[in-house]
């Protein structure tokens, strides 16, 4: 028994090794493309890598349907695709996700779960996304009362524990 699990180990991590570089591949093909400005192409390719979970491929493609860049302008789709980015962490696609709900562009306007989207981007952002994201979701905050604050603080705490899943 102990043969067969380290075989299907094994297996998994070869299919694992040969998946990932093709995954890189294709996404830095998709940038490629996007950036010589072939917007139609460089979607089918990021839509690829996104189908198969590419967090920054969601991303992409969630900026591009919010343009209309390649794609129909589609903010239901763009919102979709920043929420499976954010899920997995993406901390520009959870700022994403905050700017739509602040400005009501998609989504009902909720200052409260845009509060929510941006301290958790400023909580998995790098240092220079996060200075920015802070000065946002502080200008938010001045709309917003106290209590709506703390409920913001509280649905993020509980969006972190969940995973970002259902947020």
């Amino acid at each position: 028994m102990d043969k067969l699990l380290k075989q299907a180990l094994l297996a998994g991590a070869c299919f694992f090794a040969l998946t990932v570089p093709a995954l890189a591949d294709s996404l830095s093909e998709a940038n490629q493309v996007y950036g010589a400005g072939d917007y139609e192409k460089a979607a089918k390719l990021y839509s690829a890598s996104a189908s198969k979970g590419n967090a920054e491929a969601q991303y992409i493609l969630g900026i591009m349907y919010r343009a209309g860049r390649g794609v129909p302008r589609d903010v239901d789709a763009a919102k979709r695709w920043y929420l499976l980015a954010a899920e997995q962490g993406h901390a520009q696609a959870q700022f994403n996700l905050g700017w739509m709900y602040a400005s009501g562009k998609g989504v009902p306007q909720d200052y409260v779960r845009s509060h929510m989207w941006f301290n958790i981007a400023i909580a998995g952002a790098g240092s220079d996304a996060r200075k920015e994201f802070i000065v946002d979701r502080d200008a938010l905050a001045q709309s917003m009362t106290a209590d709506q604050i703390a409920k913001a603080q509280a649905l993020a705490k509980k969006c972190t524990a969940k995973k970002f899943k259902g947020c």
